[in-house]
């Protein structure tokens, strides 16, 4: 065997000489997010739905003194209109 074929074959197994990136460059690449409108829209809604009450305490105040009362009446021509309404809305 020859010399230097043993030589060009420890020199294939040497690790490669690496160059290191400078601080520089590292600053100058980073990475970088931007949030759309319509995304900071939907943040604020989000945030006024929370920070709305669940239960409107005035109308149940009332519908319960109007049951109290006795004066609570509920028409069942309104009831009927309303859920014929509603069936002809779904359908069409």
């Amino acid at each position: 065997m020859r010399v230097d074929a043993i030589n060009h074959v420890s020199q294939l197994y040497k690790p490669a000489s690496t160059q290191k990136a400078g601080k520089t460059e590292e600053l100058k690449k980073r990475d970088a997010y931007e949030i759309s409108q319509p995304a900071k829209d939907y943040q604020v809604a989000k945030k006024a739905v929370a920070e709305a009450d669940d239960v409107r305490e005035d109308k149940i105040a009332s519908l319960k003194e109007a049951l109290a009362s006795g004066t609570y009446n509920v028409s069942s021509q309104e009831i009927a209109e309303k859920i014929v309404s509603k069936y002809f809305d779904i359908s069409i």
